[in-house]
């Protein structure tokens, strides 16, 4: 893998992966509609709208491995959400199909399966169950990269990702939070497995509460290091009083289960 693309390396994660990955690969393609620091040694800036499919061929081209982040990542109108994560996502395979990029990591979300109750432990296997436009366009890539990996062998590794911040800001990010460590070490293993196939990841680390088991992932070798425990004592956690019944805390995905359609 020597050139590796990593779409939306203008959002908080892009730039997270840009400093994580620096050197070691020989070159970091980013891409983004939006503004990006210049190119260092190594890297290659390319500005580029996922929606434009034409655009989208040039960006691959070349590339080993793509890490697929770009998108619109929170609720938004059906428009928004089909240029950007439907229409995007189909762009990106599109082009890998006919450039030979031979594998994919699919940033998904957690919200592909928002509407499971916090109680029920879920796998790969799980079914999913949506719990916004948002969710819906995640579970589309994940089912658009099983189709493109059973015909033309295409890994992806689809990485369901909870909560994603230096820390989390809430009781329910205690069981979702993701270091940005072990984000990093995730895309690393995904990278750099010998084989991926076509596969269902939990982004989540090492928290002591657990709604997701990724053992029918464990052929990729990522084993997160941190946990969300350390920041128990802060007020805005140790402090806050849920109530059972409320939809956002019933449910794994949170205020994104109990909000209304956004175009209401």
């Amino acid at each position: 893998m020597s050139r590796i693309l990593i779409t939306g390396a203008a959002g908080n994660l892009g730039k997270v992966l840009r400093a994580s990955l620096a050197g070691k690969y020989d070159t970091l393609r980013l891409s983004d509609v939006g503004d990006m620091d210049p190119a260092g040694p190594g890297e290659e800036v390319v500005k580029c709208d996922l929606a434009n499919a034409r655009a989208v061929q040039a960006l691959v081209d070349g590339c080993d491995a793509i890490i697929h982040l770009g998108g619109m990542s929170v609720e938004n109108t059906f428009d928004v959400i089909l240029d950007a994560n439907i229409r995007g996502t189909y762009n990106i395979y599109e082009a890998a199909r006919k450039q030979g990029v031979r594998r994919i990591l699919f940033a998904s979300s957690n919200h592909a399966i928002g509407f499971h109750t916090r109680e029920t432990q879920l796998d790969a296997r799980s079914e999913m169950r949506p719990d916004s436009m948002y969710g819906v366009s995640k579970g589309f890539g994940e089912l658009l990269a099983r189709y493109y990996f059973d015909k033309y062998g295409i890994e992806t590794a689809s990485v369901r990702i909870g909560s994603c911040f230096e820390k989390p800001r809430d009781r329910r990010m205690m069981a979702t939070w993701l270091s940005f460590r072990d984000f990093a070490a995730l895309v690393e293993c995904v990278i750099d497995a010998d084989r991926v196939g076509y596969s269902v990841v939990y982004g989540a680390s090492d928290n002591a509460e657990k709604w997701w088991d990724n053992r029918l992932a464990g052929h990729i070798g990522w084993v997160p290091q941190d946990s969300s425990q350390q920041f128990s004592d802060d007020p805005a956690i140790a402090g806050a009083v849920n109530a059972p019944t409320d939809p956002a805390v019933m449910f794994q995905g949170g205020g994104f289960a109990a909000a209304g359609h956004f175009e209401d």
